[in-house]
């Protein structure tokens, strides 16, 4: 995502762009990922904001609640809107994605290209953007194994189902939520997470697995759980949850810079990360425009980008830890969760 946000917006100033992308074609399925108001100007200065708020959905309200259903607190989508210009908006990886490729132009991006050394690519270019993902081996290339994913302890199922919700519900357990967030036509994204081995393998399944821990919780969750498909478990999703072991000392070496997850990859208890890859992409981009020196343009790009992203996955990995606690600690963390969004802004 944030590599095609770097590719338009340096098309849009002008520039010769190449996109290498490993997989074999682009995705037809994939989470839900909430846009907020930074990502929608973004995506607006990328020329596709009207898109993606065709091709995604507001969501009207948001809610914390416990597992019993009783509330913790609200995000007051009505103060975030009078205040940044928009609400929080759902949309859908493989839509996101379709619309910033539709903007790149056809033929734009070679799939299946893999990159094995960044430093070669660096030599026959002006500059290389390595948006390469939680397993970055650019990352791991110029900054070393220092830097590498760790995982967070904990496990996420996700998936669709056919209910029409107007909210964003997170409803918090005792070292473990659920989610559920609306999406465009009419369906709703949900997901589950909770501690867990690394690599956990469950023989019943991973739908079995999610009713089995969330299948007591209130009746919201459980409407969620009735809605999903059994047979072999075709719509349930599950992935570990990493961030970094240590942030980077820049997000730039050379002529080459990192963007997205692999410059800060984070956890998505904050639901920030589709939105901080595409403010990398057209800040980077707008640095390289306005500067004559690739090397100049980049070190403005990494001052402007890593400390503020970098604030944000710390916030990220004590939301993870926090969340995920013990039943003695729950009444301790619903209390401070209440007083942030009662007194607290969330960023926009």
């Amino acid at each position: 995502m944030s590599g095609l946000a770097t590719a338009v917006a340096l098309r849009h100033a002008g520039w010769d762009v190449e996109v290498c992308e490993r997989a074999p074609a682009p995705p037809s399925t994939g989470t839900s990922l909430g846009l907020w108001p930074g990502g929608l100007r973004a995506l607006d200065a990328l020329g596709v904001g009207g898109t993606a708020r065709d091709l995604s959905r507001e969501a009207a309200h948001g809610r914390f609640v416990r597992s019993d259903g009783s509330l913790i607190g609200h995000v007051d989508m009505a103060e975030l809107r009078r205040r940044a210009g928009d609400a929080v908006r759902v949309i859908s990886r493989p839509a996101l994605l379709g619309a910033l490729t539709q903007a790149l132009g056809d033929g734009a991006v070679s799939y299946g290209q893999r990159v094995t050394d960044v430093r070669a690519l660096a030599a026959d270019h002006d500059v290389v953007v390595a948006a390469d993902g939680l397993r970055s081996g650019a990352r791991t290339a110029l900054f070393g194994d220092a830097h590498r994913p760790r995982y967070s302890g904990v496990s996420a199922w996700h998936g669709t189902v056919g209910l029409d919700v107007p909210d964003m519900t997170e409803t918090w357990g005792d070292s473990a939520r659920f989610g559920v967030t609306p999406r465009k036509g009419g369906s709703a994204h949900w997901f589950a997470c909770a501690r867990a081995p690394e690599r956990a393998s469950y023989p019943d399944g991973e739908l079995a697995a999610v009713r089995a821990r969330f299948g007591a919780w209130h009746a919201g969750v459980r409407q969620v759980l009735d809605r999903l498909a059994g047979p072999g478990d075709a719509e349930v999703y599950r992935n570990d949850l990493y961030d970094l072991a240590a942030p980077l000392p820049s997000y730039v070496s050379g002529r080459i810079a990192l963007v997205g997850d692999a410059a800060h990859a984070m956890t998505p208890d904050l639901g920030r990360g589709a939105c901080e890859a595409l403010v990398d992409g057209v800040t980077l981009a707008r640095r390289l425009a306005s500067r004559d020196r690739v090397e100049d343009a980049l070190r403005a790009y990494d001052s402007a980008r890593r400390r503020p992203t970098q604030r944000l996955a710390r916030a990220a990995r004590v939301m993870n830890r926090a969340v995920h606690t013990r039943r003695r600690v729950a009444p301790v963390r619903d209390t401070a969760m209440r007083l942030f969004l009662a007194l607290g802004r969330p960023p926009a």
